[in-house]
């Protein structure tokens, strides 16, 4: 168990922010809560003070880094799919700072205490492993292998270097063995809400922030329940000093809330408040962190709040260069990721309406989309044409920047970002559509596959998954059966997912045609059409696999390649976790890696699960070993399509939903192929 680490960081007295004119709704309120609507008058509660915007702040931030006392102790408040992989990273990079994750979710605090993390993302077991179990003392070899051969499975065989070189450069003909320190965990998740954010340093709320499903901005603003209740427990438990994080994505202007609650429930005790957006993918959300594009920090642009920036830039500078670290005012960095992810889901909706356009005259998407990614000024990202985007972000920060237009009175505005949700619903409609009328218009008695639950692949992650309306679509049309296969979730939690979203009468143990598979060729078999809904790499033609692991350490402006190479020499005299997990990676792919979990012995046994676990139970009842969140995704080989062909009814229709096969290829093994962004024969 690790030392308690002092509390020590004080930032001074100063507690205004920077202001901004955007009023969050139509009646210009800037506050969320009834509470501080009624308090709005008392004394005791700091405004926003206008201030001059034209200092900036990235000029002075790290000069006051020297005389900000460092950080030891910070509590994320939310332990989903933001709070859990964020803290995780920052733990494993800063072994010096304790790192305590507060919900209120008690189960889901039992599973990241667990083998049984709630979620699935590539690295994350490693990550785990090292910042909340800790890690043993070992050696290593600080000279680097050799690559003398790359197998057709872009596996490397590795052998001693004849001349190794040393952390100098030099050659030295001797074994260099560097012994690596034992290390304590650093990561704790916890359901004790007043210790946590009492001893904490810095406090990062990220709690789910969905959009409202009623009442006024019903189905446009953001619900600000949760991230209310907490600011409010926060409130009453944070110490004096204390830094406050908004990681939620909020409405522009959220801080001038928070600093209402807090001057609220604790009159004349300073606190600052940041904004510190995430700017993560699901799938992809280790590599994010380890291999950010950029961070952002918006902070008051007073002494103080330069201080209160300078600390938490001083947590992510432990593995992010300095340049990467970006500095706004507070609201700035509020609306930017709106922004972000607005002008990213824009991108995907204009595409999509030029596939089917692509349809329509003969054209090609993949060759439009190629021609004017080449184009800098426009660039390739995004471009892919599919079904449309899912995932918990872009939808609700879309129309979070719509809601925040209209109580701007800016209508054109509005309603220019409401048409990129449309357009995405367009897409979904138009491919289930396309389904049908191929089938000649009628589903009964047919059995149709889903291949891919998830939003995007590498992910367990199925909120806003464009499959769930697929189905709730092609239920309508009364089908024999619908079955659903996916790589990577859970076949028992799918099943648990189908019936609260599509509704539970729809499954097979209700009387309903939709059947969960944990086997691809099971769910194939006797299919009249197959769908492809997500880009797995299993469900490809063509083309190589890359492994979960070689990509989460891939830098993101460089091409992603199937062998990560050997880390050493180490740039210093010891090396960084991240070097550590480099050379993790490469010993994992080396053909004759003894331990194939854990090459360089550091990790320390996982707690067992209690006699009672209910996840083990689930596994042992449902056959579902593997699929657990802790698991990393194997890659299980590419679906054998010609045994597929098989086992398939006439005509052998597959739907490509992703454009993730090769058209030609299939053809000539007998399918009938409907892509989208491709005239089709119907």
């Amino acid at each position: 168990m690790a030392h308690q680490l002092p509390s020590t960081l004080d930032l001074g007295n100063d507690v205004s922010l920077d202001v901004s004119t955007a009023p969050t709704t139509p009646g210009s309120n800037l506050s969320f809560s009834p509470v501080l609507q009624a308090a709005d008058q008392q004394s005791g509660i700091p405004a926003m003070k206008p201030q001059s915007a034209s200092r900036s702040l990235s000029s002075t931030l790290f000069d006051t880094t020297a005389r900000t006392p460092p950080v030891r102790n910070i509590c994320c408040v939310g332990a989903g799919y933001v709070g859990g992989p964020t803290a995780a990273v920052i733990a494993f990079n800063n072994p010096h700072i304790r790192v305590t994750v507060y919900d209120k979710d008690e189960k889901r605090i039992r599973r990241w205490n667990s083998v049984h993390p709630p979620i699935y993302e590539p690295g994350l077991n490693h990550i785990l492993r090292i910042a909340r179990d800790g890690a043993k003392e070992c050696a290593i070899e600080a000279r680097p292998l050799s690559v003398t051969n790359t197998t057709s499975s872009n596996t490397p065989d590795v052998s001693d270097a004849s001349t190794p070189a040393s952390e100098c450069g030099s050659q030295c003909g001797d074994h260099v063995s560097k012994p690596i320190a034992a290390r304590q965990p650093n990561l704790f998740f916890t359901a004790d809400v007043a210790k946590s954010i009492s001893e904490a340093d810095i406090v990062l709320i990220a709690v789910n922030t969905p959009t409202k499903s009623r009442g006024a901005g019903a189905g446009a603003a953001t619900d600000m329940t949760a991230f209310e209740a907490v600011t409010n427990v926060v409130a009453q438990h944070a110490r004096p000093g204390a830094i406050i994080v908004e990681k939620s994505t909020v409405p522009c202007r959220t801080a001038q809330f928070v600093q209402d609650t807090l001057a609220l429930h604790r009159p004349g005790v300073h606190f600052e408040v940041l904004s510190n957006p995430e700017f993560l993918a699901a799938g992809t959300a280790i590599k994010d962190l380890l291999n950010a594009d950029r961070i952002l920090i918006g902070s008051s642009l007073t002494p103080s709040g330069q201080r209160a920036a300078a600390a938490l830039a001083s947590v992510y500078s432990a593995w992010i260069p300095r340049s990467r670290i970006i500095t706004t005012n507070v609201f700035s960095s509020e609306l930017a990721k709106l922004v972000a992810n607005s002008m990213l889901a824009q991108r995907i909706s204009s595409i999509n309406s030029i596939a089917a356009m692509c349809e329509a005259t003969g054209a090609d998407v993949t060759e439009v989309a190629g021609a004017i990614g080449a184009d800098p000024r426009i660039g390739s990202k995004f471009l892919k044409a599919g079904i449309g985007f899912g995932g918990s972000c872009f939808k609700k920060d879309v129309l979070s920047l719509a809601y925040l237009a209209e109580s701007l009175q800016l209508p054109e505005v509005a309603d220019y970002w409401r048409n990129v949700i449309t357009m995405n619903e367009f897409a979904r409609n138009r491919f289930a559509s396309r389904v049908v009328r191929c089938l000649n218009n009628t589903l009964i008695g047919k059995k149709l596959t889903i291949l891919g639950y998830a939003f995007k692949k590498d992910t367990n992650d199925t909120r806003e998954s464009p499959a769930v309306e697929i189905i709730r679509t092609l239920v309508e049309e009364g089908p024999r059966e619908i079955a659903v296969y996916d790589p990577c979730c859970n076949p028992a939690q799918m099943a648990e997912d189908i019936g609260r979203y599509v509704g539970a009468e729809v499954l097979q143990r209700n009387g309903g045609p939709v059947i969960v598979y944990a086997d691809a060729y099971e769910a194939c078999h006797s299919s009249d059409a197959l769908l492809i809904t997500t880009e797995f790499d299993e469900f490809k033609n063509t083309g190589e696999p890359v492994s979960a692991s070689a990509e989460v350490l891939a830098p993101k402006a460089a091409p992603v390649k199937a062998v990560v190479p050997d880390p050493r020499p180490f740039k210093g005299d010891e090396p960084t976790e991240t070097e550590l997990l480099a050379l993790h990676t490469f010993l994992l792919q080396s053909t004759d890696a003894e331990d194939k979990e854990d090459p360089l012995h550091r990790f320390n046994a996982v707690p067992d699960c209690a006699e009672d676990c209910p996840d083990c139970y689930i596994e042992r009842v449902t056959g579902t070993i593997g699929y657990g969140a802790g698991q990393e995704h194997v890659f299980k080989g590419r679906l054998d399509w010609r045994k597929v062909h098989y086992h398939m009814h006439k005509p052998h229709w597959v739907f490509d939903g992703r454009g993730v096969l090769e058209v030609a290829g299939m053809e000539k093994l007998g399918f009938r192929v409907e892509s989208v962004g491709r005239q089709g024969r119907v």
